[in-house]
């Protein structure tokens, strides 16, 4: 007796690659097509082929040095985000309670900078840097630190990283406190018999046991750091000067602020493909290192 093959469940799925189709393939395709092509307005274009891209690559020219420059400071600031907010997450995890009412009060108070839009972060530490009626600010100027992130580049910088480090700490704790809860008593009763340090307990079962979702952490820190734009542009702007326009701020500069939307759509799809890339790689990465240390560890 041949079995009948039911292709109707096709028709159930088919709504959702309409609305894919839709929200993500016909505008890409959209920016494919800018990018090739150049506009003089009144919806007429002429086609540029690559030259956007020779242009975008090349630092000599105007767009391809702005480019270069803003992506610099991009990676520069995802290093740093990465380099604080990882080992800080780790630490907050590793301080928080196991069990009673505080573990509910900790992960409420951790949630709440998760919960705020960006348009609201940033205007919250505008106003709170502010030299003459933020908190912070004020503050700093009082005691003695002459501090004003409109005027000052490292002033600005450091203000960026911090209102980062603030809104998204939480976010990386919360990850890696999953993790410890996932690791079984057995491990510590192990541990404790065996009179381990707190530094053993941590390097040889609780660092490997959050590998995983360290790897989730790095990722999802990385994508937003590298694509960050609300937070500064409602701080300073991208300035002062440059010195905090990122890529997806010199990206609306040029798409909206300039209107040339080929050389936007070659950025923005040079723009993708480089968080791709680096997100492969860290993947990659750090997927090879969890595999060799299972490996020798010899764990399942």
């Amino acid at each position: 007796m041949e079995k009948t093959v039911n292709q109707k469940a096709w028709l159930l799925v088919l709504p959702v690659f309409l609305i894919v189709a839709f929200s993500a393939v016909l505008p890409l395709m959209t920016v494919v097509n800018y990018s090739l092509q150049d506009t003089f307005g009144n919806n007429q274009f002429f086609w540029n082929g690559i030259g956007w891209f020779k242009e975008l690559l090349d630092p000599s020219t105007d767009l391809g040095g702005r480019f270069l420059a803003s992506l610099w400071r991009n990676l520069i600031f995802s290093a740093i985000i990465l380099a604080i907010e990882i080992p800080l997450g780790i630490i907050v995890a590793l301080s928080m309670p196991r069990d009673g009412w505080r573990v509910a009060a900790c992960l409420v108070i951790l949630a709440l900078p998760l919960l705020i839009p960006w348009n609201v972060v940033g205007t919250i530490w505008q106003v709170f840097g502010r030299p003459d009626i933020g908190l912070m600010g004020y503050a700093l100027n009082k005691a003695g630190i002459d501090y004003n992130y409109v005027s000052n580049e490292l002033d600005a910088w450091a203000t960026v990283i911090v209102m980062d480090v603030w809104h998204w700490t939480s976010l990386v704790a919360l990850l890696c406190y999953a993790g410890l809860k996932s690791i079984p008593d057995a491990y510590y009763q192990a541990a404790q018999i065996d009179g381990a340090s707190r530094w053993a307990v941590f390097t040889a079962i609780q660092l490997p046991k959050m590998r995983r979702v360290l790897l989730i952490a790095v990722l999802l820190r990385f994508m937003d750091s590298f694509m960050i734009y609300t937070e500064p542009f409602v701080v300073t702007g991208g300035g002062p000067g440059n010195s905090t326009t990122f890529v997806s701020i010199e990206l609306v500069k040029i798409a909206l602020g300039q209107f040339d939307l080929g050389k936007a759509a070659a950025l923005s799809l040079v723009y993708n493909l480089i968080v791709l890339i680096v997100c492969w790689v860290f993947y990659t990465v750090m997927t090879n290192a969890g595999v060799e240390h299972q490996a020798k560890t010899g764990e399942a």
